[in-house]
């Protein structure tokens, strides 16, 4: 059985989706810079290898940082705003 969750409340859930998307901006921001030094520091080393080399290893790095912040943020939002609270586990005997 569930009890009613705190994202059902428009209010509520207009909040936590807006500190979502704040989160997800920034890990964005994070990416891209993570993805530069990477490219530099790649391009420092080994020169101009392949273009294609070096999309391969942006797109590689960019979405795994954004697949592992996407996945943690929904976690966070879900945790943060009461709505893991809402399930009632017990168990029936």
């Amino acid at each position: 059985m569930t009890n009613r969750s705190p994202l059902d409340d428009p209010q509520t859930a207009a909040q936590a989706w807006a500190r979502y998307r704040r989160l997800m901006r920034l890990m964005f921001g994070m990416t891209m810079g993570v993805v530069i030094l990477a490219m530099a520091l790649l391009y420092k080393e080994m020169g101009l290898v392949s273009v294609h080399f070096y999309i391969a290893i942006a797109l590689g790095i960019s979405a795994a940082m954004l697949l592992m912040s996407a996945l943690m943020g929904l976690v966070f939002l879900s945790s943060s705003s009461g709505h893991d609270s809402a399930i009632d586990d017990t168990p029936e005997d």
